[in-house]
């Protein structure tokens, strides 16, 4: 069975194992590491950022959720390789809509490397818009929001 759940500390390495796996296919791309590959993600958990895509007893998928003040920061999502395909982003993404709402939070906000431009397309097709692009410690980012619908 399929579900999402907060990470916990003894979660980390499988975090960290799910996001090396899924951007490794980007470093020959961008010439480097992708910058979620060079986060902290023990700070992220203990910090309660980080939700996990659990599928029969595994991680395959995970969550950064940043809370500003008007809006959700969708910071990080991935999903293994080898569950890819199986609706888990999207799912993922529809985890974070609902925790924005339940927060009072109308706006999502996230951001992509240029070179990753089928999470742009993806993106889009989602119902994210792009509002501007702008290097960033050393990253060509594109930024996209979505406003959300007052549904619960």
């Amino acid at each position: 069975m399929v579900h999402i759940r907060l990470a916990s500390p003894g979660d980390r390495a499988a975090v960290e194992a799910v996001v090396e796996a899924a951007y490794a296919p980007y470093i020959p791309r961008m010439g480097r590491r992708p910058g979620p590959m060079l986060d902290d993600y023990g700070a992220l958990i203990a910090g309660r950022h980080v939700h996990v895509l659990c599928d029969e007893g595994r991680i395959a998928g995970i969550l950064v959720l940043i809370p500003e003040e008007h809006a959700m920061l969708l910071d990080n999502i991935a999903v293994a390789p080898d569950a890819q395909g199986r609706g888990f982003g999207g799912a993922l993404i529809a985890f974070a809509e609902k925790f924005a709402r339940e927060r009072g939070l109308r706006t999502i906000r996230l951001y992509t490397n240029e070179a990753m431009t089928e999470n742009i397309a993806l993106y889009g097709r989602l119902g994210f818009v792009e509002t501007h692009r702008a290097e960033e410690k050393g990253f060509r980012r594109v930024y996209m929001t979505k406003l959300l619908d007052a549904r619960p």
